[in-house]
């Protein structure tokens, strides 16, 4: 039996993963050794976190996080290596744009192992988000290049990708199937709604966490200013990243906000099904949003999904307070047909499929 190793380093890379992962044991044709960098340490991913969200615990955690961007790639070079050498498989999968997910790319491609990238193609067009470096450089490198939606393929040829020794397919976005199918139970692994007194469509969902919205005081200021706006007519939810609650404290910055601390994944899923609309600066809280049929308000420049902005379910912000206020206004006026099928369906079973045609 073929041998693949998947590289994964934050929590919603192994949301994403567990799609692909059931799928192979479901077939039972090739054997998956799962690698944990550690980059996103979280307290959370114990042994109930596995259980519960039936994902595969893997048999590598390297403990790599906490560390610069530079250190941390270069850690985990070094042992993805060390650990590619002994596995011996036959290609690996990586997601994404992460330090993981480059470092992964890179280890195997200097072992001469095959690379497959999912949710390969996206582009933000903004150089100083190392995720835009991550995504770029493991789409140079990798042989097999699963993208989400068309934009992401369009991407790639711009780029000249057709003229390079790798095939290049659209499959649809992974995190649709994870999503359908933890929805189906969440309401039965979280109390969170009842836990906050909290009523289908009377709260507005937020998270802030990106390091253009973070580093910057004002950006960071004039966010939650819109947001204290907001929450004069509607609660504010904010489950709050460690990152953004140090600068807050180190600030001595208060706000008349409903600030929670970070949620599951089941707990996210019941917020989403429940609140009137999203503003997020993260990229997966986008398309989670859609899924769930809720508008999302974008606190940054720019995005990679700019599917949901040219079919209006998403409005781009940035960071100026007037902007953010203007979008959920205007949602509160807006209806959508959240059934138009932007990012496909049964993509698993797709990603599985030209898996297999490479191996």
């Amino acid at each position: 039996m073929k041998k693949i190793v998947t590289i994964l380093g934050a929590r919603p890379q192994f949301v994403k993963a567990a799609v692909l992962s059931r799928i192979i044991s479901k077939y039972n044709t090739v054997e998956e050794v799962i690698v944990h960098t550690g980059q996103h340490y979280d307290a959370n991913m114990s042994d109930i976190f596995f259980s519960e969200m039936e994902i595969p615990k893997p048999k590598y955690n390297l403990a790599i996080h906490g560390l610069s961007h530079g250190a941390m790639t270069g850690q985990m070079l070094e042992k993805i290596e060390a650990i590619l050498v002994d596995e011996k498989p036959a290609l690996v999968v990586v997601y994404g744009d992460t330090n993981s997910t480059l470092a992964g790319a890179l280890a195997a491609k200097k072992l001469h192992i095959k690379v497959v990238h999912i949710e390969a193609g996206l582009r933000s067009f903004n150089m100083k988000m190392p995720e835009e470096i991550n995504r770029i450089l493991t789409d140079r490198i990798a042989d097999l290049l699963l993208c989400p939606t068309d934009t992401a393929i369009d991407n790639l040829q711009q780029e000249g990708f057709e003229n390079m020794p790798s095939e290049t397919v659209k499959c649809g976005d992974i995190m649709k199937d994870a999503v359908e199918f933890y929805s189906e139970f969440s309401s039965g692994k979280s109390n969170i709604i009842a836990t906050l007194n909290l009523n289908k469509n009377e709260f507005v969902l937020a998270t802030i966490h990106r390091q253009e919205n973070t580093d910057s005081i004002e950006n960071l200021k004039s966010i939650f200013k819109g947001l204290e706006e907001i929450s004069k007519n509607k609660l504010v939810v904010l489950p709050l990243h460690p990152r953004t609650k140090a600068i807050l404290i180190k600030e001595n910055l208060h706000f008349n906000l409903k600030i929670i601390d970070p949620v599951g994944y089941f707990d996210m899923l019941e917020l989403l099904k429940y609140c009137n609309l999203v503003v997020t600066d993260s990229g997966g809280l986008q398309k989670e949003a859609f899924f769930n049929k809720k508008h999302c308000i974008i606190a940054r420049e720019e995005t990679e999904w700019v599917e949901l902005v040219s079919n209006k379910f998403a409005i781009i912000v940035g960071s100026d307070s007037n902007k953010i206020v203007d979008a959920f206004h205007k949602f509160q006026h807006t209806t959508s047909n959240f059934e138009m099928n932007l990012f496909g369906d049964n993509v698993g079973e797709q990603i599985y499929t030209e898996i297999l045609k490479l191996l």
